[in-house]
C-alpha cells in the first residue's frame, strides 16, 4: 500500500471532476474558496482517500498518474500527447535497456516516457536547439525523477550536426525538419534499429516519407495517426463523448537495413499524378 509522503505531489479530484494539484509540505495549507486543506492531514494516508478542507469541501486523494503530470507540467513548446507518447513506445518497442536517440526535447514529456520505458540500464542522448525549451524540460524531467537521472544527457545544439556512428538502437525525432535527419539516422542506428518521426503536417508527413525512401538505407516507411474517443455512460445512456481528442501529429516509422543492402522494391504503382505527370511510366 502507497502511503502519502512530505514531497509526494498529490492529485485532488471534487465532485465535478475537477482536479487540483499540490504538493505536500509540513504544516501548510491548501485554501480554496471553501475551507483550506491541512497538509499534514493527508501525510500518511493511503491513495485513494477522501480528504475534506474546513469547509466541508471533499476531494479524492491519488499521486498523479504519468499522464496527469505531463498535461499539467510548464510548457515552453507542445508536448507530445499521452497518447501519442504511448504509440511511440510499442511502434518503436522501446524496452528496459534500449539506447535512444531524441531530437527535439520540447518541454520533456517524451524525454519522460521514453526515461521510464528503457530503466536504468537504458541510455537516452537527447538534443535541443533552443535553450528555453531545454530549461523548461530540464526542470520538469528533475521534479518528475525528484533528479536528473544519470542515464539522460540532454545536450544543445541540433542533432545532425554531431557524430553518432551505430550507437544506438532508436531514433525518436520531433522536430519540424526530420527529413534533414535521415543521414544522420542511418549513421547512429545499428542494423534494425528504428527511426520514428513525430510530425503535424501532411507536408512534413510527404517529405519525410520521401527522404527514407530515396536514402536506401532504410525498410519501406510506415505511417500513421492515433485518434482517442472517450465515451459517456449513465445506466443505458450509452454514447460517444461530443469532445474527442483527435489528430494531434502523425508518426512515421521505418527500420534500418542491414549496410550495403538494397531492400526488395515494393510492388505498388504510385497514384497518377503523385510525383509528377513525367515520372510515372506509362
Amino acid at each position: 500500500m502507497s502511503n502519502f509522503q512530505v514531497g509526494d505531489r498529490v492529485q485532488l479530484t471534487d465532485a465535478k471532476g475537477k482536479m487540483h494539484t499540490i504538493t505536500l509540505q509540513l504544516n501548510q495549507e491548501w485554501h480554496t474558496h471553501n475551507g483550506w486543506l491541512v497538509h499534514n492531514e493527508v501525510v500518511g494516508l493511503p491513495e485513494g482517500s477522501v480528504v475534506e478542507t474546513t469547509g466541508g469541501l471533499k476531494f479524492l486523494a491519488f499521486k498523479p498518474l504519468l499522464a496527469d503530470y505531463v498535461l499539467a507540467m510548464p510548457r515552453g513548446a507542445t508536448i507530445v500527447y499521452p497518447k501519442d507518447a504511448a504509440m511511440i513506445l510499442g511502434l518503436a518497442d522501446i524496452a528496459p535497456g534500449t539506447r535512444v536517440l531524441e531530437a527535439g526535447v520540447g518541454s520533456g514529456a517524451l524525454s519522460i516516457s521514453l526515461l521510464r520505458a528503457i530503466g536504468p540500464t537504458g541510455k537516452l542522448e537527447s538534443f535541443e536547439k533552443r535553450e528555453e525549451f531545454a530549461t523548461i524540460a530540464s526542470k520538469n524531467v528533475t521534479q518528475y525523477f525528484g533528479g536528473i537521472p544519470e542515464n539522460w544527457n540532454l545536450s544543445m545544439g541540433a542533432v545532425q550536426d554531431h557524430d553518432h556512428k551505430c550507437e544506438y538502437d532508436r531514433v525518436v525525432l520531433d522536430m519540424l525538419a526530420p527529413w534533414e535527419c535521415i543521414e544522420m539516422a542511418a549513421r547512429a542506428l545499428v542494423p534494425g534499429g528504428v527511426f520514428i518521426a513525430y510530425v503535424a503536417t501532411t507536408t512534413q508527413l510527404s517529405q519525410t516519407a520521401e527522404a527514407i525512401k530515396t536514402s536506401g538505407n532504410f525498410t519501406e516507411p510506415e505511417s500513421s495517426e492515433t485518434m482517442v474517443r472517450g465515451w459517456h455512460h449513465e445506466g443505458l445512456a450509452v454514447r460517444p463523448q461530443h469532445r474527442m481528442i483527435a489528430h494531434t501529429a502523425f508518426l512515421i516509422m521505418a527500420r534500418r537495413l542491414a549496410p550495403n543492402t538494397i531492400a526488395p522494391a515494393r510492388r505498388r504503382r504510385p497514384s497518377k499524378g503523385a510525383y509528377g505527370t513525367n515520372e510515372i511510366e506509362s
